[in-house]
């Protein structure tokens, strides 16, 4: 029966298309409390992180207040995650500006227009990738890389915002340049700026002391805009937010410049990249925290809608919040509620509450993102990829330096690369054993790692740790005849260990065939252990000859079966013949 006529299919049904609305139709009273609580938090969170973020991406402050509301209502119908909240976020917007900057040329329409093609173009994007199935993509960013990368973007924002906290224009677009240009214009410094952005950060740094239960962020901006507005700063020369547009934002359906297509697709196509790869490291590590499986092609096709959504309502590209995410599970959020509530928080905020962001500071912003781009640095993990490989802990660092010299956009595609040639070099190089005994261990062990292990005299146990495939393929059959030339001359067995041979393909298949031909012309046997069932089917599907009887590779369940018909076939052979005479 089709699932949506069984009993109670029509859930299912909308599970399908929308996997967080049956859980809002079967939603508990009793996790209303705990919703609230988050969801009120994660807007005061959000409102001061929003502004700021999109001070970052170079649109008005409202903008980051729209790009906060109807993508989490997307996001709680279309997501899989209980606790993952969306919204502006730093890398994202970082990329934006770096983006879209050079093909505005200083028009503010024509930014605000790329910019909302840009992130429909994201969501469409995310959205083909989950029909696509292609939710695996964020494990080729592996950790080592995406931290080098997080390092880089935060070092952007810092030096992008310092000239806001100093009280001076930063106009050069690359790192480099901007420490230069910093460093020559301190001498430019505005101390009425200066002094707002300390007053800024001792509130940010004293906060989570003595405010526990406050947003930092947010008593920063409402100490600053209190100070500003006390002392007239404004008529000083420190520079404020201005006056917001109150009211919701108004849905339309974003227009994208065909002659600037090209470049937008393939900016939409690094974000959404990026940005998923950022959401899925957030909410896997939620949804392992609070003991749930989340759907990684649903994930990319919930950033999809909720990128959509932030299209229609005039915001910009937006991904996984940590912060935000954080501060709902701190505060209880059991359900994706906790993402419309703070919604509607934000909404009363656009209809009510927006007379008092005219005052703050734009200074407050800058250290509230450099509070932020801070918390984006992970020398700790970079320690610990040191102690685990010495060349992951380089591709770390040559994804911070591909930010730093090349820009965060263009430093996409070195990260994709990176990630690419990591697991080329991972899959095409595998660890390579010989088997032995290890008296006192039971199984087989790596001769390598153990020295004292026995092996037995005219038998070689094999192990190549990757499936046999095109890129490999060569690699295996020197490593095999290297093997085999360091071998005693007695060498009769020589035994592939066929579980941790995934796969084999066309090359892998021809290679081993090779292979076999020049073992059993030096008179030693090729043997394979393990995947029996496996390889018979595999040959039948395909239309190869499996007959035992005719079959001229020897095969066998495991490898200690292996070994002792080894050591059968050797005692056999062995064994002096009888010979009766008249």
């Amino acid at each position: 029966m089709n699932e949506c006529g069984a009993s109670n299919g029509w859930k299912s049904c909308l599970g399908r298309f929308a996997p967080g609305l049956p859980a809002l139709l079967d939603y508990r009273r009793a996790d209303l409390s705990h919703d609230l609580k988050a969801g009120l938090s994660v807007a005061a969170v959000a409102l001061p992180v929003g502004v700021a973020y999109a001070q970052l991406a170079g649109f008005s402050p409202v903008s980051g207040i729209y790009a906060s509301i109807l993508p989490l209502v997307a996001y709680a119908l279309f997501g899989t995650s209980r606790q993952l909240i969306v919204g502006p976020d730093s890398a994202t917007c970082a990329l934006i500006a770096a983006a879209l900057m050079p093909l505005a040329a200083g028009d503010p329409s024509l930014y605000l227009s790329l910019s909302l093609a840009l992130t429909f173009l994201m969501g469409l994007f995310c959205i083909g990738a989950s029909f696509l199935r292609l939710g695996a993509l964020a494990d080729f960013l592996s950790k080592p890389i995406l931290v080098g990368f997080l390092n880089g973007v935060a070092l952007s924002i810092v030096l992008g915002q310092s000239g806001k906290i100093f009280g001076f224009t930063i106009e050069k677009e690359r790192i480099l340049p901007r420490v230069v240009e910093f460093i020559d214009k301190l001498d430019q410094t505005h101390w009425p700026t200066l002094l707002v952005s300390i007053v800024c950060l001792a509130v940010l740094l004293l906060s989570p002391r003595y405010l526990r239960r406050l947003p930092a962020a947010l008593m920063a901006m409402i100490v600053a805009g209190m100070v500003t507005a006390a002392f007239g700063l404004g008529d000083l020369g420190v520079a404020t937010v201005g006056q917001v547009s109150p009211g919701l934002p108004e849905l339309h359906f974003p227009t994208i410049p065909l002659e600037m297509l090209p470049g937008l697709m393939g900016d939409a196509a690094g974000l959404a990249l990026v940005s998923f790869s950022s959401m899925m490291l957030t909410a896997r590590s939620f949804a392992e925290k609070n003991g749930y499986e989340i759907d990684a092609d649903r994930e990319f096709s919930a950033l999809g809608a909720a990128n959509i959504a932030s299209a229609f309502s005039q915001g910009f590209a937006i991904s996984g919040a940590d912060s935000r995410t954080a501060t709902a599970d701190a505060n209880g959020g059991r359900t994706q509620v906790t993402g419309i509530i703070a919604a509607a928080a934000l909404c009363i905020v656009l209809l009510f509450l927006t007379a008092p962001l005219a005052f703050v500071p734009i200074a407050a912003l800058g250290m509230v993102l450099v509070f932020s781009a801070y918390s984006l640095v992970n020398i700790a993990t970079l320690k610990v990829i040191y102690r685990i490989s010495r060349t992951e802990f380089m591709l770390s660092i040559l994804a911070t330096l591909g930010v730093v010299a090349v820009g965060a956009v263009q430093a996409i595609v070195i990260v994709v690369i990176l990630s690419l040639l990591r697991f080329v070099q991972v899959i095409s190089r595998p660890d390579i054993d010989q088997l032995g005994e290890v008296d006192g261990l039971p199984g087989l062990h790596s001769v390598r790692r153990h020295p004292g292990a026995s092996t037995t005299p005219g038998l070689m146990l094999f192990r190549f740790n990757a499936p046999i495939v095109f890129f490999n393929a060569p690699h295996f059959r020197r490593e095999v005849l290297a093997a085999v030339n360091q071998a005693d001359a007695e060498l009769k067995w020589f035994v592939l260990d066929m579980i941790p041979v995934t796969m084999v393909d066309a090359t892998g298949y021809y290679t081993l065939n090779d292979v076999a031909e020049t073992l059993r012309g030096r008179g030693i046997e090729l043997v394979l252990a393990g995947r029996v069932t496996e390889i018979k089917r595999w040959a039948q599907e395909r239309g190869f000859q499996i007959d035992d009887d005719k079959q001229r590779t020897r095969r066998f369940p495991t490898l200690r079966q292996a070994v002792r018909a080894y050591r059968l076939w050797r005692d056999a052979r062995d064994k002096p013949q009888v010979v009766l005479t008249q």
